[in-house]
Formats: structure tokens, C-alpha cells, sequence
């Protein structure tokens, strides 16, 4: 992935943020000098600078963020998940979409509701809003967007999931892991979770960037085809947004369904994943 370096474009950062919010709630395409004006800067500098992030133009880019993006993608894009024999789940992986190692806590850790465990947390700046990211010593748990709701709100909601873990403000430990999941480089994830759902973010992780996948593919792909409606509420607790890839279920009509953080927030995770897909079979 093609984005610039976290730690030194924190002003970039926030200039594409406010970029994505604006094409999302405009409802007529937006001139490249109507937005740039909007940003503050040239033409020409918001250009290259999306461009170097997304890989495509903020003018192509707006394609991806239409309403009927994601019934293309339904049509085009939907992959068919590999049943659960077939597809190796269940067992700590490797996984080739953002060179992903992950491990599970065990039942017993879960039924203790993350008693013993440290979870270092910390705000990082993305294109996606803020976002606020934890990490135990095993790796990345949770990492949430708060663009639609408040800062108080979005942690609130993260530490609840393990009340008796205990918290501690050290961005620094976290940043690391930040910078991989932007950078695209190696990062571990702790997945803190019942074993039902983690059997369904495992699911997910299978799902290749710039592809989707349905509710019902995902409850046949962990052999409980009858299971959708668990299988949502699972997908809905997902920890560890963007990169456990909640974002790439959509409903079977096409239509985006629902999104923990909201739903600009899915279509821009989509759209920047598709002009990246894009992009790269254009340089092929």
C-alpha cells in the first residue's frame, strides 16, 4: 500500500481526511480546483498528493465512493468463500493481504474478560478519522474509527469489550503497529474474542482487498450456513476494524448493510481499496 509515512505526514493525514469527507457528502462530483480550493492548497499539490496516497485521482476516486459502488462490487468482486475444511481456518496464520500474523485467546482467557492482560492504547491520525488503536505484549486487538462518533464514545465502547484488562495511555508502544497497518508491512493481532466469533474473523481475514463477500458466504464458510444472523452480530464486534476487513461484507442485494463506525467510513475503506486494486492492474 502507497501511503505516506504516518509519523511525518500527520498534516497529509488530515488533508486527505477532510478531502474523503467532502467528496462523500457532496452530491454532485467535485472539480479538482473546486476541492483544492476547499483544502487550501494548488490543484496540482492535492492531485499528487491524493494520487500518492490512494493511487488514483480524487476525481476517480469519487467512482468508488457512489451509492451503486457497492452493488458493483457485488457483481463483480464477490468472492465465494472456501468452506472451513477447505480453507484452513482455525490455527494461528499468516495472511497474504497485509502480512498478517494473528493468535486467538484461549476460551479460558476469554471467560475471564481480560483479566491479567495490559492493553496499551493510544489516537493516531488517519485518512479514515481518528483512530484509536490498543495492543497487548501478543499484538494489534483493537483498533476503532472515530469520524461518526466521540472520542469518549469509541473508547468507551473498546474497553468494554474486556472490562477487567487494565489500560494504559502509551501511544509510542502502539504506534508501531499503526505504521505497519498503514505501511503494509509485518503486524501481529491478538484476537481477544469468543471462539465463535473469532472462527468468524477468521472468516474475514480470508476475504483479498478489493473483493467482498456476503453474511450467507460467511456462515457456510464456517460450516453453520444457517447461522447469518450470528454470524452479522459477530462481524458487528469485530475488534480490530479495517484490518480484520468487517468492511468487505455486504448484504446479497449489493446494498453496504451496516458498519460499526459508520457507513462513510465502510465506503471509504471500500473505495481506497478498489483504486488501490485498480491502480496496481493499471501498472501491471
Amino acid at each position: 500500500m502507497t501511503a505516506p509515512d504516518l509519523t511525518e505526514d500527520r498534516y497529509h493525514y488530515q488533508v486527505i481526511r477532510r478531502a474523503i469527507e467532502r467528496i462523500d457528502a457532496s452530491a454532485l462530483p467535485l472539480s479538482l480546483d473546486a476541492l483544492a480550493s476547499e483544502m487550501g492548497m494548488s490543484p496540482h499539490h492535492l492531485q499528487k498528493l491524493f494520487s500518492q496516497w490512494a493511487g488514483v485521482s480524487p476525481k476517480r476516486f469519487q467512482q468508488y465512493l457512489t451509492l451503486g459502488h457497492a452493488k458493483a462490487l457485488i457483481n463483480t468482486h464477490h468472492t465465494m468463500l472456501e468452506t472451513a475444511d477447505g480453507a484452513g481456518l482455525s490455527g494461528t496464520g499468516r495472511l497474504h493481504d497485509l502480512f498478517l500474523r494473528w493468535e486467538a485467546m484461549t476460551p479460558g482467557e476469554y471467560a475471564r474478560k481480560g483479566a491479567g492482560l495490559t492493553i496499551s492504547y493510544g489516537w493516531f491520525t488517519t485518512p479514515f478519522g481518528p483512530t484509536l488503536a490498543m495492543a497487548t505484549e501478543r499484538g494489534l486487538c483493537a483498533m476503532g474509527f472515530a469520524s461518526e462518533c466521540s472520542p469518549d464514545a469509541a473508547y468507551a465502547d473498546l474497553t468494554a469489550r474486556w472490562p477487567e484488562a487494565r489500560y494504559i495511555e502509551d501511544p509510542d508502544r502502539v504506534s508501531p503497529y499503526i505504521e505497519a497497518a498503514i505501511g503494509g508491512g509485518d503486524l501481529s493481532l491478538h484476537l481477544l474474542g469468543a471462539p465463535f466469533q473469532i472462527k468468524v474473523w477468521e472468516a474475514l481475514l480470508t476475504i483479498p482487498s478489493g473483493q467482498v463477500t456476503t453474511y450467507s458466504d460467511i456462515a457456510r464458510a464456517i460450516g453453520n450456513p444457517k447461522a447469518v444472523r450470528a454470524v452479522g452480530t459477530a462481524v458487528g464486534r469485530n475488534p480490530v476494524s479495517w484490518l480484520i476487513p468487517c468492511h468487505r461484507v455486504l448484504r446479497k442485494t449489493g446494498a453496504m448493510g451496516g458498519y460499526h463506525w459508520g457507513l462513510s467510513v465502510k465506503r471509504a475503506l471500500l473505495a481506497y481499496e478498489a483504486a488501490q486494486v485498480d491502480a496496481a492492474a493499471d501498472g501491471a
